[in-house]
């Protein structure tokens, strides 16, 4: 189980009718969380955040129409509470330039965001275009039902225009069905992906979600529209699904059953070209390859983050649309990740205890615990205050793993507050010393905790060819998937996984290692202590980003001691252990993800 939340606005509607834009805001955050597995409309609730410009004209009475359509006519037919929200209205500023009165007003906006029980986050839907699942349709469900208004556009804006019909939900029965319908395909599973359409238009819904799927898609427009203009570019509500061709009659006849059989469209299939084919009258109106336009789509986005970050990373990150070959996320595993290795010792009753170390600003210790307790550990929370004051002692545990997050804010440099409470406090760096030096014990260290350990390497036997870790390459915060090689090393979180490669999750600001030179960083490898490296794509070591999220030399992200009893990684292993927490993985995973052996 679990929860699932979405947003919906649709703000520049507002300038031709606000009620229209409250209802719309609603009806996008619905036709978005409709791609988890739900169950009822009625089980989801909206948080409202109101903005206008109190005291411009019209603006009140724009703002009262607009809370009345949607308090009490539309939320009430679709059986939806507005239980939490807020306001802002002073969205108008003035001031003097050069003498003159100058003024900026914002539009009357309702931001809703959506919330809901997810009864199942294995069929949540995504807009990934699949292309192994053989031959499939694309069917475009149009909730507008032919009216194909423009006002308030994207298109409408390329050109400074409004214009006068804008997008609107006129019938809440319309998006009950379609509500409805989407869940009870899930449930059937009979969906292969999703994409909703009312910001945008069907061009940037198909479009995305050939991006997605790094696949070629050829589209028939005649039964959207009068025109192909409207087809692609009208933001009604609506929503573009992906099915296996010997699904799609039964997948009509449930849009059927819920009055929307005249408008689900069968409006075409998946290329091997890797073009974005969209025809109007038999003839090709746009054919581009995939690449060419997802550049288009990604260059605002490119240009703004090569101003903002390391212009290199940016521009290897935009460059790498081009590669076609890219075949995106794998796993090839040396191990069978549902074999329970420590099941033996589970069943004599042992569970060492393991210390779920954490300080001030740590975040990752649920998840850590979580990973150690399956793993058949008995998983106790240790704060550093803890250990100062003397209230546990280290010689208490088996193994300390020290947990990711952001110890004292990373303002006195990632982990090194953390690391410099232990050495300064003369009780815990005893603690530590006493533990590193018993030849019993063992220690992970995962982010923030890497960082620390890393600063403590000469407490350590064996750790000193640790790195320090500095700011990544790309300036940024980098929370992304990245793929790692699993070396052959000593390490004991490690044994039997060497040569697998595999997704793990990344999240750090400061995850770059550091070596003295060229030739310490080769001596690490060739002495065969690294335990992880990023890979790119096709399976090889990486320096590029965003494969290298940091720009660690050779790809390095994950070190061990000579004896293998405490070991250091970047990645965070223990957020991907159970196969529903990873946001990609292959088909034939069952409950344990590749992640799980390690803490076995």
């Amino acid at each position: 189980t679990g929860e699932a939340m979405a947003i919906g606005e649709r703000t520049p509607i507002a300038l031709v009718n606000p009620a229209a834009s409250g209802r719309m805001a609603i009806a996008e955050a619905i036709t978005n969380i409709a791609a988890a597995k739900i169950g009822k409309i009625s089980d989801i609730a909206l948080s409202a955040n109101w903005m206008a410009a109190a005291g411009h004209d019209g603006e009140e009475a724009a703002l009262f129409d607009t809370v009345q359509a949607v308090g009490e006519e539309l939320c009430p037919a679709l059986g939806i509470v507005i239980p939490v929200g807020k306001d802002s209205l002073s969205m108008k500023t003035v001031w003097q330039e050069n003498g003159e009165d100058r003024a900026v007003t914002a539009p009357l906006s309702l931001l809703t965001t959506a919330f809901a029980v997810v009864e199942d986050i294995r069929n949540t839907l995504t807009p990934e275009l699949r292309t192994d699942k053989g031959d499939t349709d694309l069917i475009a469900i149009d909730l507008g039902k032919g009216k194909n208004r423009m006002a308030a556009s994207a298109l409408a804006q390329v050109y400074s225009q409004v214009g006068h019909y804008a997008p609107d939900l006129d019938d809440a029965e319309t998006l009950i069905g379609f509500f409805a319908a989407i869940q009870a395909l899930n449930k059937e599973d009979q969906l292969i992906a999703y994409h909703d359409r009312s910001d945008g238009g069907l061009l940037a819904t198909l479009a995305e979600m050939s991006f997605a799927g790094h696949t070629g898609i050829t589209v028939h427009l005649d039964d959207l529209a009068k025109s192909p203009l409207e087809a692609l570019f009208t933001e009604e509500l609506g929503a573009v699904i992906q099915v296996h061709h010997s699904d799609t009659e039964e997948v009509l006849s449930v849009f059927r059953e819920h009055d929307l059989g005249k408008h689900a469209h069968v409006i075409g299939k998946l290329n091997d070209t890797d073009e974005i084919i969209f025809t109007w009258a038999k003839e090709a109106i746009i054919q581009q390859p995939r690449s060419a336009l997802q550049k288009i789509w990604a260059e605002t986005s490119y240009q703004m983050q090569a101003l903002r970050d390391n212009s290199v990373c940016a521009q290897q990150e935009f460059e790498r649309i081009e590669d076609t070959a890219d075949t995106g996320l794998f796993a090839e595993l040396s191990y069978d990740p549902d074999e329970n290795i420590s099941a033996p010792f589970i069943n004599r009753g042992i569970k060492p205890a393991m210390a779920i170390l954490r300080e001030q600003g740590v975040n990752g210790q649920i998840e850590m615990a979580a990973a150690f307790d399956r793993a058949g550990f008995q998983a106790i929370d240790v704060h550093m205050t803890d250990i100062i004051s003397g209230k546990i002692s280290l010689s208490e545990f088996k193994g300390v793993v020290a947990c990711g997050g952001f110890s004292y804010g990373d303002v006195l440099g990632a982990g090194g507050g953390w690391a410099k409470s232990i050495l300064y406090n003369q009780r815990a760096k005893d603690e530590f010393s006493q533990f590193f030096a018993r030849d019993d014990a063992f220690g992970l260290g995962i982010c923030n905790g890497c960082q620390m350990f890393s600063q403590l390497k000469h407490l350590i036997s064996g750790a000193t060819h640790w790195p320090r870790f500095y700011n990544n390459l790309s300036e940024q915060f980098e929370a992304r998937v990245a793929m790692v090689e699993v070396m052959d090393s000593p390490s004991l979180f490690l044994q039997g996984m060497q040569g697998s490669k595999m997704p793990i999750p990344v999240a750090h600001g400061e995850g770059r290692a550091v070596f003295d030179n060229d030739s310490e960083t080769q001596g690490v490898l060739e002495s065969g202590l690294v335990t992880l490296r990023y890979l790119d794509n096709a399976g090889q070591p990486t320096e590029h980003y965003p494969e290298n999220p940091n720009g660690s030399p050779q790809g390095i992200t994950g070190l061990t001691t000579e004896d293998g009893r405490f070991t250091i990684m970047m990645p965070h292993p223990e957020r991907a252990f159970r196969t529903v927490t990873n946001s990609w993985h292959p088909d034939d995973w069952n409950e344990n993800a590749a992640w799980k052996r390690m803490f076995r």
